[in-house]
C-alpha cells in the first residue's frame, strides 16, 4: 500500500513536469512500474523563435573580481575609468571636521556710553536720553551677573575688575612682541585681527602709568549660540587711565605719541568668556567707541623716496648726430660773417 502511494506521487510529479494531461498520466506511468526516471528536458509553453527578444530583457553586469588584490591607487584609477565609462561624475572626498565656537562674532547689545563721559560738559537732551536708557538696561545687567554666578561660584564684581585690569595691561604689553600665541591668551579671535592691523614693520612702545579712576563694571550680558546650553558672557568695563604710547616706523622715525608725555585715555573694553566651556577664560573681545568721542589720531604712512634717474653723458654717437643735423655750408657762412665783423 505504501509503495503504491509513493509511486502515485512520483507519477503525478512526472506528468506535471512534462505538461501532459492528467488522464494520460496512468498510461505513461503505470502504478506497477516502480522505475522513477528524472526527465531533464522540460517543454516550454512559449515560442522558441523569440529567444533573442527575451534575451534583450536581461542586462549583463560586470561584477568586480574581489580575489585580485590591488593597491589603493590602482583601485582609484580603475574606479575612475568605470565612472567615466558610465558617465557618472566623481564624488568629492568629504571630510567632516569638528567645529569649535570659542567666541562670538560681535558685541551683542552694545553699551550706550553717556555723552561727555570723562570730561566736564553740560547736560544735553541726548545725554539725558542716554541716562534714562542706562537705568532701563541696568536690570538686565543684574540678571546677567546672576547667570554668570551660576557658572562661577567665586565670581565677584570687585575680583573681576582686578582680573580685567590685569588682562588689559598684559594684552598691551604683549602686543609689541607680535607673538600670536601670547596675544591670543588675552584677546579673542574676533579682536585679534583688529589689534594687529597695520602693525607690520612698526615698533610700539606702551607703558601703563596709573588709573585716574577705579575701573567700573557698566554693562553685562549673557547669550546662547547654536544651542541653549552653549552660553557666552560679555562684560563691559570702563577704564580711565594714564598711558605712554609711542610708535616708530621701519626707519626709526616717530609716527605717533611720545615716550615722555603722558596721555589720559578713556576706554570701554568688552571682555568675553565661554561659560559652557570648563576651561574658558576672560579675554578682550572688543572696544566701544561712542559717536561723540573725538576720533583718534592715525599715524601717517611712510614711503621710500625713489632716486632720480641721472641724465646720460654725451657720447661720440651723439656728437655725430649733432654734426649731421647742422650742414657744413651753414657753418662756413657763420665763420665768414664773424671774420667780416
Amino acid at each position: 500500500m505504501m509503495s503504491r502511494y509513493r509511486n502515485a506521487i512520483c507519477i503525478y510529479g512526472k506528468y506535471m513536469q512534462n505538461n501532459l494531461p492528467v488522464m494520460l498520466g496512468p498510461i505513461n506511468y503505470p502504478a506497477l512500474n516502480d522505475s522513477c526516471e528524472q526527465v531533464r528536458h522540460i517543454k516550454k509553453h512559449f515560442d522558441q523563435k523569440f529567444r533573442k527578444e527575451r534575451a534583450k530583457k536581461f542586462i549583463k553586469i560586470e561584477l568586480p573580481n574581489m580575489d585580485v588584490e590591488q593597491s589603493a591607487e590602482v583601485a582609484q584609477d580603475i574606479l575612475r575609468t568605470k565612472m567615466k565609462k558610465l558617465g557618472i561624475l566623481p564624488q568629492r572626498h568629504w571630510e567632516e571636521r569638528p567645529v569649535f565656537v570659542c567666541c562670538t562674532p560681535q558685541i551683542f547689545e552694545s553699551y550706550i556710553v553717556p555723552e561727555g563721559d570723562g570730561k566736564f560738559s553740560p547736560i544735553t537732551t541726548t545725554g539725558a536720553k542716554q541716562k534714562v536708557q542706562f537705568i532701563e538696561k541696568k536690570s538686565k545687567s543684574f540678571l546677567a551677573l546672576r547667570k554668570i554666578k551660576s557658572y562661577e561660584d567665586n565670581f565677584t564684581t570687585k575680583g573681576f575688575l582686578e582680573i580685567a585690569l590685569d588682562i588689559y595691561k598684559k594684552a598691551h604689553e604683549v602686543l609689541p612682541t607680535k607673538d600670536e600665541d601670547q596675544i591670543i591668551q588675552y584677546v579673542t579671535e574676533n579682536a585679534y585681527p583688529l589689534m594687529v592691523h597695520n602693525l607690520m614693520n612698526k615698533t610700539v612702545v606702551w607703558k601703563f602709568v596709573q588709573s585716574l579712576e577705579p575701573a567700573r563694571l557698566v554693562h553685562a550680558r549673557v547669550t546662547s549660540m547654536t544651542t541653549k546650553d552653549n552660553n557666552f558672557a560679555q562684560i563691559t568695563v570702563r577704564f580711565h587711565t594714564q598711558q605712554y604710547l609711542c610708535i616708530y616706523d621701519r626707519f626709526g622715525r616717530l609716527l605717533l605719541g611720545s615716550e615722555t608725555v603722558k596721555k589720559d585715555v578713556l576706554d570701554y573694553i568688552v571682555f568675553e568668556k565661554h561659560l559652557s566651556n570648563t576651561y574658558g577664560t576672560w579675554r578682550i573681545h572688543g572696544k566701544i567707541i561712542p559717536d561723540w568721542m573725538k576720533p583718534e589720531e592715525l599715524p601717517p604712512k611712510t614711503y621710500v623716496i625713489p632716486e632720480k634717474e641721472k641724465e646720460p653723458l654725451p657720447t661720440d654717437a651723439a656728437a655725430e648726430s649733432v654734426a649731421e643735423t647742422v650742414p657744413p655750408e651753414a657753418l662756413d657762412k657763420k665763420n665768414n660773417e664773424s671774420r667780416i665783423r
